[in-house]
């Protein structure tokens, strides 16, 4: 059974609250299948409660915290107002929660303008929500709505975020993160737009940042756009923003700002320092109005417009 502490809470309000709360503790991980259901179920509360229904009662500046089975502080519910409902959830106006690790340090700090503990447990934030991780690894995530479910350790939205990260923005129609693995999918059509100008298109991204990695990922057909080429890629991508590479998988088109174009395997995109340089290991063919080359590999640098194809090199000139 887990232990609770609150702040400012009279008693009969703390036996409602522990009500709920124990309902969320008993909860399971939802598939990826029933967030869109939940968050539907959860709009349409809120519109009930834009109704006026009349409350039981109302808390300021309420503030709630949990605890484990061994003693151990859970998550600390901040909110600005609480408002508890005969037949409706719990509604939170103004809501900060922050988790904590098992050493007792800050892990992810969830705002919203509003928040609802559904009777199912789950805790649904909605209006202008934000993710950010104190400790490790930095997660930072606009979106309309998400669900927290299963302890705050996994936290969804079938709604279209935005994740920010050090010198790019990835825009998603969704997204899955466990706390736990501090690994995230971001859902549906992927754009990622970097500082440099960029931008990275996709489907279904896999961000990895365990352990210090800086990993993003897709098995879905990529195209890869920069001032000076575009770059097609059948078996997605593989980017470590820890080396600035990206490598484009599978079958790879390079079509040149020139006109020129190249067809290779397994490109590497080197945008360490400023640069642009594509590589590859693999049978490579270069095709421009004039020529035609074949070439066992080849050095890119696309700023310089210069190509060096290596290796049983083979022309046809025009």
């Amino acid at each position: 059974m887990a232990f609770f502490q609150s702040r400012k809470i009279q008693s009969s309000v703390v036996i409602i609250i522990i009500a709920v709360i124990a309902l969320w503790m008993g909860q399971e991980f939802l598939s990826p299948s029933t967030i869109e259901e939940n968050q539907s179920t959860a709009s349409e509360t809120i519109k009930e409660q834009k109704k006026e229904a009349p409350y039981l009662e109302k808390i300021d500046n309420f503030a709630l915290e949990e605890y484990t089975e061994d003693h151990l502080l859970s998550h600390f519910i901040e909110a600005e107002i609480y408002y508890n409902y005969e037949n409706s959830p719990v509604k939170l106006i103004n809501t900060r929660v922050t988790t904590y690790d098992e050493n007792g340090k800050e892990g992810f700090v969830l705002t919203s303008n509003r928040a609802n503990i559904l009777r199912s447990g789950e805790v649904f934030f909605n209006g202008e929500v934000s993710i950010r991780s104190r400790n490790g690894p930095k997660h930072e995530i606009e979106t309309e709505s998400l669900i927290v479910r299963e302890k705050m350790q996994q936290i969804a939205s079938n709604r279209d975020v935005v994740y920010l990260g050090e010198n790019f923005k990835v825009y998603a129609q969704g997204m899955l993160m466990s706390a736990e693995s501090d690994t995230m999918e971001l859902k549906g059509d992927v754009r990622i737009k970097q500082d440099s100008g960029a931008t990275i298109e996709s489907n279904n991204i896999f961000v990895d940042q365990s352990g210090g990695n800086k990993h993003y990922h897709s098995k879905e057909p990529t195209a890869y756009l920069s001032e000076m080429s575009k770059i097609n890629a059948e078996d997605g991508f593989d980017l470590d923003m820890n080396k600035d590479y990206l490598k484009l998988l599978g079958k790879v088109e390079v079509l040149q700002k020139s006109g020129g174009k190249i067809v290779s395997r397994n490109l590497i995109v080197d945008q360490s320092n400023g640069a642009e340089i594509y590589k590859s290991a693999h049978q490579t063919l270069y095709q421009s109005q004039a020529t035609e080359i074949n070439a066992r590999s080849m050095y890119y640098d696309a700023q310089a417009q210069i190509i060096e194809l290596m290796g049983g090199v083979v022309g046809r000139y025009e």
